[in-house]
């Protein structure tokens, strides 16, 4: 049994050629595009107030994000390119006292990687006074200025951009929410 060629059959039969002509000639869906951003000579100011000296490792991947694609090619800037200071006032302070080495031997090296590439680490004078630290304390690479509020205050006057590590518990696995 034939069916009929209706009105309806013809106008559907229309709709899909054009939909699928419409589609062989529309652009493959976009991509994001990389953008290289010409970054000259940072002025950066990492302010570093934290709850607990575990959390510290976290905040450095913040100083591995400014300093490792800016030492890299295409930018492949050399330390006296980029002024780059981490400001220390919170717990964290305790990673830098020498006494306190054994037990943060995997931060105090990679505070003393990126001091080595020139970035300035510098504790809080009245947060060394509230644990009791003096300067015999504290590595050498250490600088110590007299009051992290102030020295935030100065640096950003001096045109330094604030970057304030957030550090949160992680709750996920990158694996199970990609």
């Amino acid at each position: 049994m034939r069916h009929p060629i209706t009105f309806a059959s013809v106008c559907s039969l229309c709709t899909a050629v054009v939909l699928l002509v419409g589609l062989a000639q529309a652009p493959a869906m976009a991509q994001a595009k990389f953008i290289q951003t010409p970054y000259q000579n940072p002025k950066a100011l990492v302010d570093v107030f934290l709850d607990d000296p575990a959390k510290l490792g976290s905040a450095l991947y913040w100083v591995r994000s400014l300093v490792n694609p800016l030492t890299e090619a295409p930018y492949s800037m050399f330390s006296e390119d980029m002024r780059i200071i981490v400001l220390l006032h919170g717990t964290e302070i305790v990673t830098l006292a020498k006494k306190n080495e054994a037990r943060y031997t995997e931060l105090v090296q990679r505070m003393r990687y990126y001091a080595d590439m020139g970035v300035k680490f510098k504790v809080c004078g009245l947060a060394m006074q509230d644990y009791q630290y003096t300067a015999a304390d504290m590595h050498d690479f250490v600088e110590i200025a007299p009051s992290a509020i102030t020295e935030l205050m100065h640096w950003q006057n001096q045109g330094y951009a604030l970057i304030t590590p957030q550090v949160h518990e992680k709750k996920f696995a990158i694996e199970n929410i990609r």
